[in-house]
C-alpha cells in the first residue's frame, strides 16, 4: 500500500516536470522564431537611420541625412508618386469591376458560373512569370508595353482571385432572412442592400481591398516586364539600390517606406481581420 501511495504521489510530479519541459521548449522555439523574424527588420531600421556604422551591434551615429539624399534622387522622386498612382488606380478599378461581379456570383444562377469562378483560381495556379510573358506579347501588339495603362491592366489580373472569391463568399454568407424581414417591413431593395447587406459583408470586403492594395504596391515582376523602361515603381528601383550601390541606407530607407502602407492598413483594418472575418471571406 505504501508503494502504491508513493507511486501515485510521484505521478503528478512527473506530469508537472514534463509540462515544464514542454513549456521551456516552447519558449525557446518562440524566442528563436522571434529572433529570425525581428532581427532582419531591426537591422533594416537601424540602417535606415544610421549615418555611421563601422561594425558592432549598434551604429555609431544616427541621423536623417540619408533620408534627404534618398528622396533627392531623381529615380525615387519619379517612382514614389507613380507607385501610389498605380496602386490606387488598380485597387479602385478592381473594386468597381469585381464587387458587382462577386454579388452576381453569390446571388444569381447562370450558365457556367462555377467554371468562371474556377477560372480565377486556375489563372493564379500558373506561374506568374509565364503568364506575364504571354500577356506581354499581346500587350506589345496593342502598344501597351512601356505604359502605365499596360501595368494597370496586368495588375488587375492579380486582384481577381482576392476581389472575386472573398466578397462572393461573404455575400453568400449573409442571412437572407434579415433581408427578407426588412423587405416585409417596407424597405426598398436598395435600402436593404445599403443598411443590411453592405454592413454584414464589409469586414470581408475591407480585408480583400487591403490585400489587393498591398499586393499591388509591392508588385515588381509585372512592372519590369510590361512597364519598362517608362514605368518605374519603388519595388523596381529597390533591386539596383540594394545590389549595385555602396550606400546601404538607400535600400533600407525605401524598405521602411514600403512597410508603411502595410502597417497603416493593418492597424486600420485590425477590427475587420479579427474574429475570423478574413477566413470567413475565403469560405473556410
Amino acid at each position: 500500500m505504501a508503494s502504491l501511495a508513493s507511486s501515485q504521489a510521484a505521478a503528478p510530479a512527473t506530469i508537472r516536470y514534463e509540462r515544464r519541459k514542454i513549456e521551456w521548449f516552447g519558449w525557446l522555439m518562440l524566442l528563436f522564431l522571434a529572433f529570425w523574424i525581428l532581427w532582419p527588420i531591426v537591422t533594416v531600421i537601424l540602417w535606415a537611420f544610421a549615418t555611421q556604422w563601422r561594425g558592432g551591434l549598434i551604429p555609431q551615429e544616427f541621423g536623417l541625412r540619408y533620408w534627404a539624399e534618398t528622396f533627392a534622387r531623381a529615380d525615387v522622386r519619379r517612382a514614389l508618386p507613380q507607385t501610389i498612382y498605380i496602386s490606387l488606380t488598380v485597387t479602385a478599378l478592381s473594386i468597381a469591376i469585381c464587387l458587382p461581379a462577386s454579388y452576381a456570383f453569390a446571388r444569381m444562377d447562370f450558365f457556367g458560373k462555377r467554371v468562371f469562378l474556377l477560372s480565377f483560381l486556375i489563372t493564379n495556379a500558373f506561374p506568374r512569370f509565364s503568364l506575364y510573358v504571354a500577356m506581354a506579347i499581346i500587350f506589345l501588339q496593342l502598344n501597351l508595353v512601356g505604359t502605365a495603362a499596360g501595368v494597370i491592366l496586368i495588375q488587375l489580373v492579380n486582384t481577381l482571385l482576392l476581389m472575386i472569391w472573398i466578397p462572393t463568399a461573404a455575400f453568400q454568407g449573409v442571412d437572407r432572412s434579415l433581408e427578407e424581414a426588412a423587405l416585409d417591413a417596407g424597405a426598398s431593395r436598395f435600402r436593404v442592400f445599403l443598411r443590411i447587406t453592405i454592413p454584414l459583408v464589409f469586414p470581408a470586403i475591407a480585408s480583400a481591398v487591403m490585400l489587393t492594395f498591398v499586393g499591388t504596391f509591392y508588385e515588381s515582376v509585372a512592372v519590369i516586364l510590361i512597364g519598362a523602361p517608362n514605368v518605374v515603381t519603388l519595388p523596381v528601383i529597390m533591386y539596383p539600390l540594394i545590389n549595385n550601390t555602396l550606400v546601404n541606407q538607400y535600400g533600407a530607407i525605401l524598405s521602411v517606406v514600403m512597410w508603411v502602407p502595410s502597417l497603416v492598413l493593418l492597424v486600420f483594418a485590425r477590427r475587420f481581420v479579427r474574429g475570423g472575418h478574413l477566413t470567413a471571406g475565403f469560405g473556410v
